[in-house]
């Protein structure tokens, strides 16, 4: 079984799309259908049925997914231990970052490039659950996830703690809150997380605790971008407070929410019992020393004085 129609393979599947996995893959279209049709023809069975727009893996396709993600893995991990023999002096690492997150490790990226400039550092922006499973796949080393993860699967080293606040234009009925109720927001159109973001997950099962369901007006995986639609006036979101506080009081009102407080927690995290690089554990020390105490925690909240402070 030829190893990159395995890899074609699981891309189809991984993007739902022929056309989408060429792509990620730098390939023709042609290219990915010829080898999973010669993986088919090997193993004597279709893996994969079209049902409208959805693929639809077959008993087969099932087995050899799942089969062949660990024998990429196991193959990236070989690749990874054979590239690792000699020093740091040269060589590659690529880390996961995701969209909301991903200033909080600049100062770590910023310091490894300074001590290590012939390590080439490549950044791969996806949210959390896509980074979880390169992390699981192989392709990655290390990579931004958002807390809690599968304590069996992940090691992780926590760096920053936030509460997502309520962010709304100012001069709406929030000035003169202190702070917001969660269920008090179900009435208002909310310019919400991606898809694919983890945090999404994590802000409509907290909206559904508090018995609503959110309107979504608009999604983002960008917090500066979801403000901006904020302040054109599409709805109002909920975002770290770390983020909260850059922005303009003059025309944003930022508000503590409770009841229940939504936490941003992230992690610097990798594949538990996976084999780490030189260059990957080299990067844990810079994010050690760099990264915990830097960025604030759930204590360390918006000055009462920014962000469209109410009055006394």
């Amino acid at each position: 079984m030829e190893l990159r129609a395995l890899r074609y393979f699981v891309e189809v599947v991984r993007q739902q799309s022929f056309t989408a996995a060429a792509e990620r893959l730098f390939v023709t279209q042609p290219t990915i259908s010829k080898m999973v049709k010669a993986l088919e023809e090997e193993i004597g069975a279709p893996l994969l049925l079209r049902e409208g727009r959805q693929m639809v893996l077959t008993d087969e396709g099932r087995i050899v997914f799942q089969r062949g993600q660990e024998v990429l893995a196991a193959h990236a991990q070989l690749q990874a231990e054979l590239d690792d023999i000699g020093t740091l002096g040269r060589g590659e690492l690529t880390i996961g970052t995701p969209p909301m997150g991903g200033s909080l490790f600049t100062p770590a990226i910023a310091e490894f490039k300074r001590r290590y400039p012939k390590i080439e550092l490549k950044l791969f922006e996806q949210g959390s659950r896509g980074i979880e499973a390169a992390l699981l796949a192989g392709e990655l080393e290390l990579g931004g996830l958002l807390l809690p993860v599968d304590a069996e699967l992940f090691d992780v080293l926590p760096i920053s703690r936030h509460p997502l606040w309520l962010v709304a234009r100012h001069g709406s009925r929030w000035d003169a809150a202190r702070e917001v109720r969660l269920a008090e927001l179900a009435a208002e159109s909310f310019v919400f997380y991606g898809e694919s973001l983890a945090l999404n997950d994590v802000v409509t099962r907290a909206c559904r605790d508090a018995g609503f369901a959110p309107t979504i007006v608009a999604r983002s995986g960008h917090w500066d971008f979801m403000a901006a639609l904020v302040h054109a006036g599409l709805g109002i979101a909920l975002l770290p407070a770390l983020y909260c506080r850059r922005l303009d009081a003059a025309q944003f009102t930022c508000r503590p929410v409770i009841e229940p407080e939504i936490s941003w927690e992230m992690a610097v995290g990798w594949r538990r019992n996976g084999y780490l690089s030189h260059a990957a554990r080299a990067w844990l020390e810079m994010a050690r020393e760099t990264l915990p105490g830097r960025f604030s925690t759930e204590f360390d909240l918006l000055s009462p004085m920014r962000a469209g402070s109410p009055p006394a």
